[in-house]
């Protein structure tokens, strides 16, 4: 028989991949509790940032950004783990599902970029910090932006037409969410050849993205070498940071990747990852960086003298 005769019509998929989860109530609830932290959390950053003309300037606008990318990575998966656990729905529909296969994907790329970005800016401000205003101007960064959205949209997007083109054998995901790995499992072809292209990106992205950010803190640590002692101690705050959030995404990928290759269940480490920068990316953000720590503050000292 045909891979073509064989094939189906699909409408909606059902997700498996937590039928063997004990106590899928209060796992749900977890997700839940941590998924509207990270929303409220990077909602107030972006708020923050927006509002206040201050905080216009370039590393800002690019925690912004990160903070954007975040709610879509959190958003694109949480909100149907929870639907799974709590309310027992495991059903999506073809078009839902191949939407959240493309955000999810999307943001998952853009979370590389937008750290990548953040690593130059730092690698620029302590280089060279009387021309830094020069070479990363607020249209700069946002035009780099959107460049970097729009190749991340390209990226992602030929995985959805590989994706949309494939005949359908079967309808049952045993993933945690539609994403490409779930999807192509559902095929009638041979998901080696697919996996591998998969992989193939999915390594030229990482080592790219992290090579990039390894070689920008190799810069700084040259430059601090040649600076004072008190600079010393403000570039280390200024970085530590962006060295937070960067561990914070990298440790899951690499550790997915490895248990991965050795054929271990890696759901707890999949939701991890999902949740993980998008919650801790924030608060970091929040505690370390004056400017913002200052205007929420602000804004709990004005809501309760009201």
């Amino acid at each position: 028989m045909s891979v073509q005769n064989a094939s189906t019509i699909v409408t909606k998929f059902t997700i498996t991949g937590f039928d063997t989860t004990k106590n899928p109530m209060l796992v749900g609830v977890v997700i839940l509790i941590f998924y509207i932290v990270a929303v409220v959390a990077n909602v107030v950053n972006i708020l923050i940032i927006l509002y206040n003309k201050k905080l216009h300037k370039p590393m800002y606008l690019l925690i912004c950004n990160l903070a954007i990318v975040d709610l879509l990575y959190t958003t694109s998966a949480s909100p149907t783990m929870i639907g799974v656990l709590v309310a027992g729905v495991k059903t999506i529909s073809y078009v839902p599902c191949l939407i959240q296969m493309f955000t999810f994907h999307l943001a998952g790329v853009m979370e590389m970029f937008a750290l990548s970005v953040m690593a130059f800016d730092r690698l620029i401000a302590i280089s060279c910090p009387f021309q830094y205003h020069r070479y990363l101007t607020n249209v700069h960064t946002v035009v780099l932006t959107y460049v970097l959205w729009i190749v991340a949209c390209a990226f992602v997007a030929v995985a959805s037409a590989i994706v949309i083109h494939l005949p359908y054998c079967y309808t049952v995901l045993k993933y945690t969410v539609c994403n490409y790995s779930a999807i192509i499992r559902t095929t009638c072809v041979d998901p080696e050849y697919y996996f591998n292209l998969a992989a193939i990106t999915i390594f030229f992205l990482s080592f790219f993205t992290f090579s990039f950010i390894c070689l920008s803190y190799v810069g700084i640590i040259y430059f601090v070498k040649l600076s004072s002692n008190n600079d010393k101690k403000k570039i280390a705050s200024t970085c530590l940071s962006h060295l937070i959030v960067v561990i914070c995404y990298y440790f899951p990928v690499f550790v997915i990747a490895i248990l991965t290759r050795f054929g271990v269940e890696r759901n707890g480490f999949n939701i991890g990852s999902i949740l993980g920068p998008s919650l801790v990316n924030p608060f970091v953000y929040c505690l370390r960086t004056r400017e913002i720590k200052n205007e929420i503050i602000k804004m709990f000292s004005i809501s309760q003298k009201s």
